[in-house]
């Protein structure tokens, strides 16, 4: 009874969710790479250090606000020695500046090839409200489908002919059968990855997710804090001289990987502290909030080190990295890469399995000799 609901269930979930898999699956395999993608695709990326020293923040910032003095700029983003710096344009664009010269080399929208990927992967260019209401319970669903996969695949024997039908593809087989071991082998190989794919889509798909895992693996809620720096009168010009050193002591005292890659945010007022992203590692980071007249980090404005989080703690930290293959480096990435395509393809694989089954079940039955006998 138990295998024929499993069936049942891997069956119409897998045919209702189908779409939603295959883009997910698809948009997944682009955005694996990205980083690198950009890297080859966009010449202002990249500049020539030449031993030099970086120019603070508030230069390039200023810069930045005379190339385009009509719009509302955000956080002052550091990518490491050999890249532009990228400061955002307030809702949707980015301007890059050369972090030694302060020359702007290029302004880019948010109508580019991988925010596009990023539409469909988050949303599946539904409305967002829509979107990401799909696009969460359709990686539910896929969870589901992986699990009862994994029951459908698991031999009755573990004898030779099992082993071999479970784990190796007939490749010199007819079509049907390449197919359904498409199916099934492939899915069976890339099943952990996928599942961790799913599991950290999920945590970022719905909150109540996340809050269930964390409070499971022993998550103690903080208390939250109002986040305002204790300096309320300081001039605008200090500002941004605070600001610079605040940059300074991120890049030699508070990170420790990729020192040179940060994220600085310029206050809007004088009670903001100055914020900082540092430790951008692996598809990690760290945040920290500094009073602006002290420099000193305020309580409850940041979080820690990796290595000091508890497990609930480093769970939520690092669900980013672990979700698009940072977490390893370039190891990690060419497998999720693997295992985002073989996804995308379980839709189409077994599709085909449904529909070649449903073609052999509605063919007419031939009739005996005695009926054809009595016909004639």
């Amino acid at each position: 009874m138990f295998k024929k609901i499993n069936a049942w269930v891997h069956l119409w979930f897998g045919l209702f969710s189908g779409i939603v898999v295959f883009v997910l699956g698809l948009t997944g395999c682009i955005l694996v790479f990205e980083p690198e993608l950009r890297s080859l695709t966009s010449p202002w990326l990249h500049v020539d250090a030449a031993g030099r020293e970086m120019l603070p923040p508030s230069v390039l910032y200023q810069t930045a606000k005379k190339a385009l003095p009509d719009k509302k700029l955000g956080t002052v983003w550091y990518h490491g020695e050999d890249h532009s710096v990228s400061i955002s344009v307030r809702p949707d664009s980015q301007i890059y500046v050369n972090p030694y010269t302060a020359k702007v080399v290029a302004i880019k929208g948010d109508s580019e090839f991988f925010d596009f990927v990023k539409e469909g992967h988050y949303y599946l260019w539904l409305p967002e409200k829509i979107g990401h209401q799909v696009t969460g319970w359709g990686t539910a669903i896929f969870f589901i489908l992986l699990v009862s996969g994994l029951v459908l695949w698991w031999p009755k024997k573990w004898n030779k002919r099992a082993v071999e039908q479970s784990f190796k593809v007939k490749w010199k087989a007819k079509f049907k059968r390449v197919n359904y071991d498409l199916h099934n082998v492939f899915g069976f190989y890339s099943l952990l990855v996928a599942l961790v794919l799913a599991f950290t889509g999920l945590m970022m798909s719905f909150r109540w997710f996340g809050d269930v895992v964390f409070i499971l693996t022993g998550g103690v809620e903080h208390e939250r804090v109002e986040v305002r720096s204790d300096s309320v009168n300081v001039e605008l010009a200090n500002q941004y001289r605070q600001v610079d050193k605040a940059w300074r002591i991120g890049i030699t005292q508070i990170g420790e990987h990729d020192k040179k890659s940060i994220i600085v945010g310029i206050p809007e007022k004088a009670s903001d502290p100055i914020y900082l992203t540092v430790d951008m590692y692996k598809g990690t980071w760290r945040d920290v909030a500094l009073d602006q007249a002290t420099l000193k980090p305020i309580p409850g404005g940041g979080n820690g080190r990796m290595r000091d989080l508890a497990l609930a703690d480093w769970i939520n930290r690092a669900n980013y990295g672990l979700h698009v293959g940072e977490i390893g480096g370039i190891t990690t990435k060419i497998i999720y890469f693997i295992a985002s395509l073989i996804s995308a393809s379980l839709p189409i694989t077994g599709f085909l399995i449904w529909w070649g089954r449903r073609k052999k079940k509605s063919a007419p039955k031939v009739k005996n000799r005695r009926q054809l006998a009595s016909v004639g």
